[in-house]
């Protein structure tokens, strides 16, 4: 299991490195560049810029040499300083922009994951066991309903009725006093008074398709030779479930962990920028579209080691759970 782990951590490195190309080049496939876009936004707006001023930025940013080079540089600076560049947009470094959205978008999609989980889980094993009964029925219905309906959609729907019934203002993972503040305990427990929102929307995407997955695989278990025998050797009913059929039922849990905090994270972007949340989302989008090459790179690659990160954990999470699955050397 170690010599598994250690070949897969070594598989990695190159495998981040190709992500860190693909990223740098996606950014770079439509025609100009930022620079471009500014000069021509203050033109539009009627500020002249001289062309000493543009080519000092092209040189300060390396637009002007080749892709390659830039990549290089780029790759340089994060390995060997930590420098993930300068975001052109905003000004800063985007090591000062990305680390709290980031963390704040993982917490979400954690917190929307385990919410999930526990739901599911629970109903699909009802479900399962009481097949074709009314609550069977119900479950269904609400699990169509769920994953027909995307996040974005419920997070419209939630914030009309609380804004129309409850009188409430839904938006942000903060209230206005905390945005700039720094981390606090006050500050982490208006996080939580907040987080439950998005995190429930989430959630509510996800588990429709969680539960359908939880009663076909027990479906399939539960009237094996091993569960009849454990049921003739006396064990109760509601034991004998949740000690083997349920822990082979929970496979796809753990062997899609790495896409499914992806899936997650990729699903908050749309309701991040219907309830302004602090997460990657908003701020991704925007550099993509500015062309904002270093903060939009780093966005891509740090998402996508997450995901390789996720697949890892995910696969021994499963050799763990399964005793059929075990790697060895």
């Amino acid at each position: 299991m170690l010599a598994y782990i250690v070949r897969r951590i070594l598989i990695m490195i190159p495998t981040l490195f190709l992500i860190s190309v693909i990223s740098f080049a996606l950014i770079q496939l439509p025609p100009g560049d930022y620079l471009t876009s500014y000069v021509a936004q203050l033109r539009s707006m009627g500020d002249n810029i001289q062309q000493e001023a543009i080519d000092a930025m092209r040189d300060r940013y390396g637009l002007g040499q080749p892709v390659y080079v830039q990549y290089f540089k780029w790759i340089e600076g994060i390995v060997t300083r930590g420098d993930w560049g300068q975001s052109m947009e905003w000004q800063k470094p985007v090591s000062e922009l990305i680390w709290e959205r980031m963390g704040l978008t993982v917490v979400l999609a954690v917190f929307s994951l385990l919410v999930s989980w526990l739901i599911a889980i629970p109903v699909g094993v009802y479900s399962a066991t009481h097949q074709y009964s009314m609550p069977d029925y119900a479950m269904s219905i609400l699990s169509f309903v769920g994953v027909g309906v995307p996040a974005f959609l419920w997070a419209l729907i939630i914030m009309y009725f609380a804004q129309t019934q409850l009188g409430m203002n839904v938006g942000g993972l903060f209230s206005q006093q905390y945005l700039e503040a720094p981390w606090t305990w006050d500050r982490v427990v208006d996080l939580l008074k907040h987080i439950w929102i998005p995190g429930l929307i989430v959630a509510i995407e996800n588990t429709a398709g969680e539960i359908r997955t939880t009663r076909a695989n027990l479906l399939d278990e539960i009237n094996k030779p091993y569960v009849e025998l454990a049921r003739a050797k006396g064990l109760t009913e509601n034991r004998l479930i949740w000690k083997y059929p349920v822990r082979v039922a929970m496979n796809p849990f753990f062997s899609t962990v790495g896409w499914s905090l992806a899936n997650r994270i990729s699903s908050i972007t749309l309701m991040s920028v219907v309830l302004s949340l602090q997460t990657t989302g908003p701020m991704q989008l925007r550099a993509l579209l500015s062309q904002d090459m270093y903060l939009a790179g780093s966005f891509l690659v740090l998402l996508s080691t997450l995901t390789v990160v996720g697949t890892l954990i995910s696969d021994i999470l499963l050799a763990w759970v399964d005793p059929r699955i075990r790697m060895e050397a």
